[in-house]
């Protein structure tokens, strides 16, 4: 049985997440609840719990600042992470160049589904969870230019440099990573989710297949359909549609 704390300001939001954990699996028990910042870093301490589920907006403050006092007195975070939350775009972007786990309010029963398979899939291995200190990183700097992203595998999480991303490819529901000086990584998420997060980073998805990261275009070759060549020596197709737009970009460059 695996062991989750829920932190939420709000008792109805935390009686019908209950209620649905309850009914739809047997494999996570709620052993504690708190409503603030002070009773949830108390909860934390005195249950050890292996999830937590943690509202951004709490009475007196918010989630980053439980995660923030527990890194100073405590070290890691060894739970895993699900946060709670309404739909803001920057908290939302940061979660998810963190890799981290979020639910949107009002909860939604499909999407929740998906939280508790990650959730059995995630507890019990073993992480650095440095994601969380990148996340924490990017809530301190305030910005949405982020330098690093989180990249969930099968063994665990990794950070890499978006500088360091050549391209990335699809691979039916999975993204194949290329990155510099580094064997590539399969992520059990589509090239879309991708391409949203990438794009004002200088990547641009010149084929249903492919995205690229502009600075490791080293040649755009007209004959043959079109394709481009990258700095790893690649040969990635364009789409007819997109080679208007990519000459485009290039003259800019």
């Amino acid at each position: 049985m695996i062991k989750a704390l829920l932190i939420d300001d709000d008792k109805h939001l935390r009686e019908g997440l209950k209620a649905l954990l309850e009914r739809y699996t047997d494999d996570i028990a709620i052993i504690g609840e708190a409503e603030s910042v002070k009773t949830g870093i108390d909860a934390i301490q005195k249950l050890q719990p292996q999830v937590i589920f943690l509202d951004i907006h709490l009475s007196d403050g918010t989630g980053f600042d439980i995660l923030e006092r527990l890194a100073e007195t405590s070290g890691k975070i060894k739970a895993h992470i699900v946060f709670i939350t309404a739909h803001e775009q920057y908290a939302l972007k940061a979660f998810k160049f963190s890799a981290l786990d979020f639910i949107l309010k009002p909860v939604d029963f499909e999407e929740l589904q998906v939280t508790i398979a990650k959730i059995k899939d995630a507890v019990g291995k073993t992480n650095s969870f440095e994601h969380i200190d990148l996340l924490l990183e990017n809530i301190r700097k305030k910005v949405d230019n982020f330098k690093r992203i989180a990249l969930s595998t099968s063994d665990g999480i990794h950070l890499f440099e978006v500088a360091d991303i050549i391209r990335c490819e699809a691979k039916v529901n999975y993204t194949m990573f290329y990155i510099k000086n580094h064997k590539p990584v399969l992520i059990s998420r589509t090239l879309k989710e991708y391409e949203e997060l990438l794009t004002e980073h200088g990547f641009e998805r010149i084929h249903q297949s492919h995205l690229i990261n502009l600075s490791y275009l080293k040649s755009y070759i007209k004959t043959d359909g079109g394709y481009v060549i990258m700095a790893d020596n690649t040969n990635i197709p364009i789409a007819q549609s997109k080679k208007e737009k990519l000459q485009e970009l290039i003259k800019a460059l």
